[in-house]
């Protein structure tokens, strides 16, 4: 049968190509968004796990990836440290603005305190130096590299030009960092987003945060750890965009290889005819359809994956997009893959199945 399958196939290479084409470009639409997807919220948590603070304190909803408020005082960061396990304390407004110019239409900008958070995250200024309380910001070394800055041009932040004065490493948080006190009279509040705890050596974050929740309640405590671990579920709507993507690769699939076939079976009436007056029947009949429709989905599969890895490449070598493929998303997309082609295929499976040897001879 397989021999019967692979002839069938090379018949027609025009529409077997097309087919094969169908189905691989389900299998890039899952796998390489999905990557792309991974690779983004993996590069944030990677962001955040430079943090070396054990907690984030903030307010409800505070931690959320679109969320701009600056709503905790920045009293905390001094009556925290009163707390038994707590070493240091740095207040951060973390603020999400549009902006055209950038790729997702977004810019994300920090404000700190650079000498306690760089002292408590372990980070360095590797050219320039720490911006002051004016219209300074600092970038970190992809920031500088993807727009090809120089210390001294301009960023227009809030409707004013910023200049740049030096580049930090590593990556931690946002790539862009003003002063908290120029933020704070940028946004007019003397409040911040959320403060970073560092605890003391040895002390347990569980039992530290019970001690927070006591004593000021009503607050939200976040661990570090788990900001990291669900990076990918705190993006609102992302699981939404890919069930739907998924979705969509299965019914481009299907559809393609649905009307290859149909149209398939229409020209090779005859042929089946034939081969039912031969002795094949119905089920060997669907076999051999439903066969051509599975290898169709294997060389799909092969072409999609190879499609999506160079693309994957190339994307990161021109855009600096970070892809992380997930062996889940590539199985989802190859059963998929199979099961669209072989649903595809079922409806003109059973159309040839019925094709009366005896009508088609005396009509062709």
């Amino acid at each position: 049968m397989v021999e019967l399958v692979l002839a069938n196939l090379r018949t027609r290479p025009f529409r077997t190509v097309i087919s094969i084409l169908g189905v691989a470009l389900g299998v890039t639409l899952i796998t390489l968004f999905t990557g792309l997807a991974k690779g983004m919220t993996d590069d944030m948590a990677k962001r955040a796990s430079n943090w070396k603070a054990e907690i984030v304190f903030t307010r409800p909803g505070g931690m959320a990836l679109t969320g701009s408020n600056a709503n905790v005082s920045t009293r905390y960061a001094e009556v925290l440290l009163d707390i038994e396990g707590v070493k240091s304390t740095v207040p951060v407004i973390r603020y999400i603005t549009p902006a055209t110019e950038e790729r997702w239409g977004i810019m994300q900008l920090d404000g700190v305190e650079w000498k306690p958070f760089a002292g408590m995250n372990g980070m360095n200024i590797v050219e320039g130096r720490p911006m002051g309380d004016g219209l300074e910001v600092i970038l970190d070394e992809r920031r500088m590299r993807e727009k090809e800055y120089k210390l001294g041009d301009k960023i227009k932040i809030f409707d004013r030009d910023y200049e740049i004065v030096g580049v930090f490493s590593p990556p931690s948080g946002a790539r862009i960092k003003l002063s908290l006190k120029s933020m704070q009279e940028a946004l007019e509040t003397e409040k911040c987003t959320y403060i970073l705890v560092k605890l003391d050596d040895g002390a347990d974050p569980a039992e530290v945060a019970n001690r927070i929740h006591a004593k000021y309640p009503g607050n939200t405590i976040n661990f570090t750890r788990d900001l990291i671990i669900d990076a990918e579920e705190r993006i609102p709507g992302l699981q939404v965009f890919l069930r739907v993507l998924v979705g969509l690769g299965a019914f481009v699939s299907t559809i393609f290889v649905l009307l290859s076939m149909y149209t398939t079976i229409t020209e090779r009436r005859k042929e089946i005819g034939i081969l039912k007056s031969l002795g094949a029947s119905k089920p060997f009949v669907i076999r051999v359809i439903e066969g051509e429709a599975f290898m169709i989905g294997v060389f799909g599969i092969v072409l999609g994956l190879a499609v999506s890895i160079l693309s994957s490449y190339a994307i990161e070598w021109l855009y600096e997009l970070p892809f992380l493929f997930s062996s889940g998303w590539i199985i989802t997309a190859i059963v998929i893959a199979i099961l669209g082609s072989l649903v595809g295929a079922l409806y003109p499976a059973w159309r040839a199945s019925n094709i009366d040897p005896v009508e088609v001879m005396v009509n062709e």
